[in-house]
């Protein structure tokens, strides 16, 4: 620590979920998918795995943002690529939510996003979700913000704002910038990328993580006006001008293309997550409405810590945040039907 910079001592770092080795783990707190990523990206990583490697990647992505860009209706020149969506928001936070009035989150969000603020010098002030733990819409309509950031669906609630709430938050702040980090909205959020168009401050970040099932790739993007991606491909350019690899790109590039895979994948998990949903309530559980690919629940007569340990005992690991209003709920990653049955199983022998 003797050479540590006092930005670096300063620093209270982001934790990931635990990746464990433990024989016959149920691993339900890192929202991974349970499912395999598509077929065909597998086969197309494969093939570039080739003598190219030697090669520098394309560092404007240009065919992935044509792909992307076909996907969801927009031009090339509204899609930026980056290695995750972590990397993205990085990005964004430097490009795009450094002003002189402080940037705005949610209380109960993605913890990350208060990392980011104290590495990059951000003024961070929060609203407070309200007693559902859903975000009050008007209080992020209150043109007292440098900029607007938060998780929809949110996380770890897993609660999900409509696109017309959306737009009422974006159209009430047409002056700062508004980020929506969309990691899990394909599981039964609405997309507020169509908005786009419409509103030239809001920037919307997706990840190929989650629903894609390609969390080992590391490949996030945004789509959001050109002027907001010019600012994010300048910030990039001072990072690392080659960001996305030759395979990671082949393989996003496969799976935006193979849709069937990608609908049949997503069917599935949101069936899980309600057979999933429907066992924790009958053990006494209270478990948000979640649009996500995990649940966010607490039982009404045991703790979180205690649920947790003992899950973990069991060799079945979830996720709890030690945080104020959370610390007694438990986000759970919507697993394979077997992976349910243990997680059931292992509660109900801890509640007895």
């Amino acid at each position: 620590m003797d050479f540590w910079s006092d930005k670096a001592r300063g620093l209270s770092p982001y934790t990931p979920g635990e990746q464990p080795r433990i024989e016959g783990l149920v691993k339900l707190n890192t929202n991974e998918s349970p499912l395999p990523p598509s077929p065909r990206a597998v086969e197309a990583m494969r093939e570039a795995a080739a003598d190219s490697l030697r090669l520098y990647p394309d560092p404007e992505s240009v065919a992935l943002r044509e792909t992307l860009a076909r996907y969801h209706g927009v031009a090339p020149s509204n899609v930026f690529v980056g290695n995750s969506s972590d990397e993205v928001l990085a990005h964004v936070f430097v490009a795009l939510l450094k002003h002189d009035r402080p940037l705005l989150a949610p209380d109960v969000t993605y913890s990350f996003y208060p990392v980011w603020a104290k590495l990059y010098d951000v003024a961070y002030e929060t609203a407070a979700v309200d007693e559902g733990m859903r975000i009050r819409v008007d209080d992020f309509c209150r043109n007292s913000a440098g900029a607007i950031v938060f998780a929809n669906p949110n996380a770890p609630t897993g609660i999900a704002l409509s696109r017309d709430e959306v737009a009422r938050m974006v159209s009430a702040n047409p002056s700062i910038p508004v980020v929506v980090d969309e990691a899990y909205v394909d599981f039964g959020g609405e997309t507020a990328t169509p908005l786009i168009s419409q509103f030239p401050n809001l920037l919307v970040v997706r990840t190929f993580s989650k629903s894609r099932a390609l969390a080992g790739l590391r490949v996030g993007y945004a789509i959001g006006d050109a002027g907001l991606i010019e600012a994010l491909s300048r910030v990039k350019n001072c990072f690392n001008s080659y960001p996305v690899g030759r395979i990671a790109q082949a393989g996003a590039i496969a799976s935006v293309e193979d849709d069937a895979y990608f609908q049949a994948g997503l069917a599935t998990i949101v069936a899980e997550r309600g057979r999933m949903t429907a066992a924790l309530v009958e053990l006494g559980f209270e478990v948000l409405p979640s649009s996500a690919n995990f649940v966010f629940a607490r039982h009404r007569a045991v703790g979180g810590a205690a649920l947790a340990q003992g899950l973990r005992e069991r060799a079945v690991l979830v996720r709890r945040f030690d945080a104020p209003r959370i610390a007694d709920y438990l986000r759970i990653t919507v697993g394979t039907a077997e992976q349910t049955d243990r997680l059931i199983g292992g509660l109900r022998d801890i509640l007895g």
